[in-house]
């Protein structure tokens, strides 16, 4: 059953590309504090969706294009908003609910832990404190980060897919590569995402197959006021 779903779903945004990994939802809710969980049985299926480089050409370009006398406030959000909920036509009758890495609870809690989803459905390695033996820091806040085997640091997670409808309790989970083995790559690259994010180079610490166009690296790079001037809005 969840190869069959995961075939449709693959099918409905990998052309655009979009990668997903599916989990049970026992996996997230088992590392996190209650007032994480997702409010599914363990057994209810899920996926991670993630966004990989040529999601921009694949997928953003040709939104924009075909959208653009319409409103639109932020690109890339309408455009992932789009190809999840286009996914629902793919299992008519069936129960599919979405949640979007930017959509927040009441108590502005984010409303899943994205790079925790990644992790636990193997699609990416979250890398954090914890991970390093000897800790340099002291009372330092260190951030964690989610590096992918193919693509380091060049992908987003942009949402969860879940099949309330669908129980999988024979689903087997398969770890995330861990492609940052050493601890000098490991405080390397702890270091680079906490105090330097923004240059990026925490995204190249491994050896990557695929990364960002100089367009793409230009249009994340700018305010979002003037990023729609970019794309020719």
């Amino acid at each position: 059953m969840e190869r069959r779903v995961a075939e449709r779903v693959r099918d409905a945004l990998g052309p655009f590309g979009f990668e997903v990994h599916a989990f049970k939802v026992g996996w997230y809710n088992a590392v996190l504090q209650p007032a994480f969980h997702l409010p599914y049985p363990d057994d209810t299926l899920a996926f991670v969706v993630l966004s990989t480089p040529s999601m921009f050409d694949k997928a953003l370009k040709p939104f924009v294009k075909k959208e653009r006398l319409k409103i639109i406030r932020d690109p890339v959000d309408q455009c992932v908003s789009h190809h999840l909920s286009s996914v629902k036509e793919k299992f008519p009758g069936q129960k599919v609910d979405i949640i979007f890495d930017y959509e927040i609870l009441p108590s502005r809690k984010p409303k899943f832990l994205a790079q925790t989803a990644a992790h636990v459905a193997g699609a990416a390695y979250y890398y954090q404190r914890k991970d390093v033996k000897r800790d340099p820091w002291g009372k330092k806040k260190i951030y964690g980060v989610c590096i992918h085997p193919k693509y380091g640091g060049w992908f987003a997670i942009r949402g969860l897919l879940l099949f309330p409808d669908i129980q999988v309790p024979f689903l087997e989970q398969s770890a995330p590569v861990d492609c940052v083995s050493t601890e000098e790559k490991r405080i390397e690259l702890l270091e680079q995402f906490t105090f330097h994010w923004q240059d990026g180079r925490y995204r190249d610490i491994i050896e990557v197959k695929e990364r960002y166009s100089e367009e793409q690296k230009a249009y994340f790079a700018t305010p979002p006021a003037g990023r729609l001037r970019l794309l020719g809005l």
